[in-house]
């Protein structure tokens, strides 16, 4: 495998670090191909990603990256978005579950599900008119889009519970529709049972009683906010991982910003990271060696091994340190 390794700014600086120790610990076959990408590049070189970056990330299979600055510039290039599009990672996916020992907002803890966001169009579409007196951003909603996230949420809702939930905003925001109808249409077609929520009540519903979802399918901005908001359901933000899925390639990344206010604290939380990594060796097929991953997790959280963030006193590099080593213990 070959592994695009990117920190990006703030603390992604410090959780990629912990998550590739992890990495290293299981002794895989990994070629890694580190770059720098992000608002310190930017500061430094006047872009935060160039066609070189985007020529060397297509000649890697995968990318685990840290955390991005995107500053209010316009003159600013999202490196985010700039991959995703490069790259053609349609499918944004955020599995929500409870993990041991940590407390969210709910005694009951039965919920896991999982977000699968569209991921390149949308308001996100990067089509957009900055002015003094009116600034307007397009957004696409194109039946291609819409297609192929309800194909790719139908195959994991059918490999799940066969639960699909569709959200939108159809009421008010008319190119909802076309999202909502080839959804609903994909789903009859794969035999998948669905229902759709408007996004403001799905809001309040999925805070309320999570356990009564399993998979999402949503558009862009909506998955974007939803999934931020359900680091409330599992305890921190700091425990959300996610992937962005292409027919090619494949992104991995926690959920959680650069954090500029704890940047270079030492007391980021890797856990997101790390899951993240999780992730990757799962699309990689590496299934064994995630299966270790989580239960190393799951091993630190209940020996109370963690960041202040989740009431520990642990520093970044100690829980990625502790978690790779109860990896090599387990695999000899």
């Amino acid at each position: 495998m070959k592994l695009a390794i990117i920190e990006g700014d703030g603390i992604g600086k410090e959780v990629i670090p912990a998550a590739i120790e992890v990495l290293d610990s299981l002794s895989l076959d990994v070629e890694k191909v580190y770059l720098e990408l992000g608002y310190g590049k930017w500061e430094k070189t006047g872009s935060a990603i160039d066609q070189e970056d985007i020529y060397i990330l297509k000649g890697c299979d995968c990318i685990l990256f840290g955390a991005v600055t995107t500053p209010p510039d316009p003159d600013y290039k999202s490196v985010l978005l700039t991959i995703r599009k490069e790259l053609d990672m349609y499918a944004n996916v955020r599995p929500i579950h409870h993990l041991p020992s940590i407390k969210g907002i709910h005694e009951r803890i039965d919920f896991n599900f999982i977000i699968v966001r569209e991921n390149t169009e949308g308001l996100y579409s990067g089509i957009e008119d900055i002015g003094s007196d009116i600034s307007t951003t397009t957004r696409v909603v194109t039946r291609k889009g819409s297609k192929r996230i309800a194909d790719y949420a139908c195959k994991l809702a059918n490999s799940r519970k066969n639960n699909l939930t569709i959200v939108h905003k159809s009421n008010v925001i008319k190119s909802d529709k076309l999202f909502l109808d080839i959804c609903r249409q994909t789903a009859i077609d794969a035999g998948v049972v669905h229902r759709d929520e408007l996004v403001d009540s799905c809001a309040y519903n999925m805070i309320r009683s999570p356990w009564n979802y399993d998979v999402i399918v949503t558009t862009n901005l909506f998955g974007d906010i939803l999934s931020d908001m359900s680091g409330a359901l599992v305890g921190s933000l700091g425990l959300l991982p996610s992937a962005n899925i292409g027919d090619r390639y494949a992104f991995f990344e926690p959920v959680h910003g650069s954090a500029p206010d704890i940047a270079g604290k030492g007391i980021a939380n890797p856990i997101a990271t790390i899951l993240s990594l999780k992730m990757l060796l799962e699309w990689h097929g590496a299934l064994a060696e995630a299966a270790i991953v989580e239960e190393a997790v799951e091993a630190a959280l209940n020996m109370g091994v963690c960041t202040p963030d989740l009431g520990g006193k642990n520093t970044t590099s100690e829980v990625g340190n502790l978690i790779a080593r109860y990896i090599k213990t387990r695999i000899g």
